[in-house]
């Protein structure tokens, strides 16, 4: 006998597959499929076709906290950043593991992952979060797959809630303005200066140094990021977040200016600070040297320079780069130029991010072909048009 079909429940069979015999006794290859007996006898036709093409292979018996353990050693440090391989261990810990860490990595269905995502659902945790979970999960099974420890993943056939995309919040010209006046006051007000008009990410200038800043040629080289989070071996620096967030990125004449008076300030306070100084070689420190940490700057300074400049609460500092985006698209710039300085993968991600400034670049793309084209000969051809009509 090939294999077998066992009843074990209401939607819920053994499908077994004769392996062959150890020492007299029969071995077998045991599935559990939950579904009809046609979803059992479908699963058992499958098994006996990959037995037969030499495919077939025995689901581990390691429980989910087991697999996971295994693959978090093994196979995610080499591949992930710090930062990321951290958010797996958190995200992990908190969402899968206590309702499936003690299952059977080979008894996980599609059913079991999609009760795991509505419930965190219902506890109103975010689209996106679920989504993050997923793919954490989908990554680890995956590779279950790739060693042979899974005949398929799981996480194929369950259903994910829609991204629901945050609305972008841009300043706008004038609020710009305001911001970058209000901030001339702050202590950081440099800092703030580069962030808006360079588009990096926050801890892209907090990670950045002196030796990646060239003031002569009024430019600055993202090669590092800050990890934002403080953790037990904090500072930590990290590479940037794609191959393409390493760039050079020209600074405006005002920023490079006041870039040069911040750094004779800080040669003032390292001096006064004496063998106490921490010389990480950073643009942007604290007293003593050190990073700034980002729950402070945005309180402490970022969330003041709003109030004084009369701008909603509500505005991010995350907005400094969105707001750079927009300004430089708006104002008329190749997209291209804005991808490269915002460090996108590609123009694409561009384009479905700010999307929203696009009509207007195209209203004015025609104003500028009316110009181009026709000049001012718009009444002259008006005339022509109409006596061609009257013919």
């Amino acid at each position: 006998m090939a294999g077998q079909i066992i009843k074990r429940s209401d939607n819920t069979y053994t499908v077994r597959v004769f392996q062959g015999r150890d020492g007299g006794k029969r071995v077998y290859l045991n599935y559990t499929v939950h579904g009809t007996k046609k979803d059992a006898e479908r699963k058992l036709t499958a098994l006996l076709h990959d037995k037969d093409m030499g495919a077939l292979v025995e689901p581990t018996r390691m429980s989910v906290n087991e697999y996971l353990d295994h693959w978090l050693t093994t196979m995610a440090p080499p591949t992930l950043r710090e930062s990321t391989y951290r958010q797996y261990v958190a995200y992990l810990k908190r969402y899968v593991r206590p309702k499936l860490g003690s299952r059977r990595v080979a008894g996980l269905d599609p059913l079991a992952l999609q009760e795991l995502y509505a419930g965190m659902q219902a506890r109103g945790l975010s689209p996106r979060t679920v989504r993050y979970t997923h793919e954490i999960v989908r990554t680890a099974l995956l590779q279950a797959v790739k060693w042979r420890m899974l005949p398929q993943s799981p996480t194929a056939g369950v259903r994910l809630p829609q991204h629901r995309r945050v609305e972008i919040r841009a300043l706008t010209p004038d609020e710009a303005h305001a911001f970058v006046t209000a901030a001339e006051a702050d202590k950081h007000g440099t800092l703030f200066a580069l962030a808006l008009a360079t588009g990096m990410r926050p801890g892209e200038y907090l990670g950045l140094r002196w030796g990646d800043v060239d003031l002569k040629a009024g430019t600055v080289r993202v090669v590092r990021a800050l990890d934002t989070k403080p953790g037990p071996s904090w500072p930590r620096f990290t590479e940037p977040k794609t191959p393409h967030s390493r760039r050079m990125i020209p600074l405006p004449r005002t920023v490079t200016q006041s870039l040069q008076e911040h750094r004779d300030r800080q040669r003032f306070a390292r001096e006064a600070a004496g063998p106490g100084w921490q010389d990480y070689d950073l643009v942007f420190t604290d007293e003593r040297g050190a990073p700034l940490l980002i729950r402070t700057l945005v309180k402490n300074h970022f969330k003041r320079i709003l109030k004084r400049a009369e701008l909603p609460d509500t505005v991010r500092l995350y907005d400094l780069r969105h707001s750079c985006a927009t300004l430089l698209l708006g104002a008329g710039e190749n997209i291209k130029v804005v991808s490269e300085r915002l460090g996108h993968a590609s123009v694409r991600i561009t384009l479905d991010r700010y999307a929203h400034v696009l009509p207007d670049m195209q209203a004015r793309a025609a104003e500028r072909l009316e110009g181009l084209l026709f000049g001012s000969r718009g009444e002259h051809r008006h005339t022509i048009g109409t006596q061609t009509a009257g013919g």
